[in-house]
């Protein structure tokens, strides 16, 4: 093994968008800044988040936004308020990127502007500013009190380096090809910080349908509804898939389910199929029904409920199909669907779990290693998506910084 000392002052595991913006906000503030990323190239997972819309930040309000952040939304306010969405958009705005709001809240560049035109943009500019970026390179675990191990990919050569101060943003443990395969995870623990398992969040829900819905229906969206589990309901669309239900509705209740599906019990969600009347409107159409014409027929002419939606109620009605208005519209408004599960973690666009708060100071620093600190999804935090994942990741990345430089003095 190679021994040596690194001309860096910092050093900073993971080039995603956390370890990426401490790498500028260092690199401004006149710090030597060397990044170490394992895969070939950097912001893998940041090209991957933009292939549905590439969706930076939103556009809400300060207390509404850090609330996204639930148990964490104080801690949340505060990094938000460092680097906040504006903040964001002026970032992306001086690197030659415009963004717009959409009509949802959401921000996004313009449609003039790819993920793949901001990265490249980014890493020009961190060029400029002499960051230097070193790929397939491995973090191995620490050497000593301030040294890293580490291993480049192309020779196999092993090396440590002893930084002044060292950032690590090595993500979470979803979409492991990108590069965030959590295996960090076990290096901490080892080390005695405590750390909360990942679980996957963001993610589609299994449901056990008959192999006649599956054949009948396959994969088809319902639009325009409201899901709810427990006392939290989210509108929007949803997808019917094989395996159960996707889409950002069931992703953001993903927290209450893993809850209830940790009592050892299916959880259930509960499907409002018309949420834009009133309990008295909708009771007030359905008594419009004329004696002789079909259930399927009626709901489709006059509640717009076409299929897939009277395959649906036989899934997971009762064995009877309720006929009386009032039975009927309890139904159309909270029908129950029975979660047997959640979605494989790598199969989520992002992770709950990782280093626990407790085991870190105000600045993020590792209260058991100083001079180590943590950014963006290593840490045990979760949001909805909606660019609220973006930007905690960039604040967080901000906010890391900034007790770095403090940490230098």
């Amino acid at each position: 093994m190679q021994t040596g000392v690194s001309s860096a002052e910092v050093a900073i595991i993971g080039g995603g968008p956390a370890g990426l913006l401490a790498a500028q906000h260092l690199a401004e503030a006149g710090v030597r800044v060397r990044l170490y990323e394992a895969q070939a190239t950097v912001g893998r997972k940041f090209l991957v988040a933009g292939h549905g819309g590439f969706n930076l930040t939103n556009a809400e309000e300060a207390t509404p936004f850090a609330a996204r952040y639930a148990a964490h939304a104080p801690a949340f306010a505060r990094y938000l308020r460092h680097f906040s969405p504006t903040d964001l958009r002026t970032w992306a705005a001086h690197l030659g990127i415009e963004t717009f709001v959409g009509t949802s809240g959401r921000v996004f560049p313009t449609t003039d502007y790819k993920p793949a035109q901001l990265l490249r943009a980014w890493l020009e500019h961190l060029r400029t500013l002499g960051v230097e970026i070193q790929t397939r390179h491995r973090w191995l675990g620490f050497a000593g009190e301030t040294g890293l191990r580490l291993r480049n990919e192309a020779t196999g050569t092993e090396f440590e380096t002893h930084p002044t101060a060292t950032l690590l943003a090595l993500g979470g443990a979803s979409w492991a090809k990108t590069g965030s395969d959590g295996r960090w995870l076990l290096v901490l623990e080892g080390l005695g910080v405590p750390v909360v398992p990942f679980a996957p969040s963001n993610c589609g829900a299994e449901v056990n349908w008959s192999d006649f819905f599956r054949e009948k229906v396959g994969r088809q969206p319902l639009k325009n509804v409201a899901v709810s589990c427990g006392s939290h309901t989210v509108r929007g669309e949803i997808m019917l898939t094989d395996y159960g239900l996707e889409g950002t509705p069931v992703y953001a209740l993903t927290p209450q389910l893993r809850a209830a599906l940790a009592t050892g019990q299916p959880a259930h969600l509960h499907l409002n199929l018309k949420p834009d009347l009133s309990a008295a409107q909708l009771l007030a159409r359905l008594q419009t029904r004329r004696a002789g014409k079909s259930w399927a027929s009626f709901l489709s002419e006059t509640l717009k409920l076409r299929p897939p939606v009277p395959t649906l109620l036989r899934e997971l009605g009762p064995a009877v199909f309720p006929t009386e208005p009032a039975a009927l519209a309890d139904l159309l408004t909270a029908l129950p669907i029975p979660v047997t599960g959640l979605r494989p973690l790598d199969e989520a666009i992002s992770t709950a779990g990782g280093v626990a708060w407790e085991a870190l100071d105000e600045n993020l620093m590792l209260r058991q290693r100083p001079s180590t600190f943590v950014a963006g999804e290593m840490l045990n935090w979760e949001a909805p998506t909606g660019g609220y994942l973006l930007q905690g990741c960039f604040s967080t990345g901000a906010w890391a910084a900034q007790g770095i430089r403090r940490f230098l003095g």
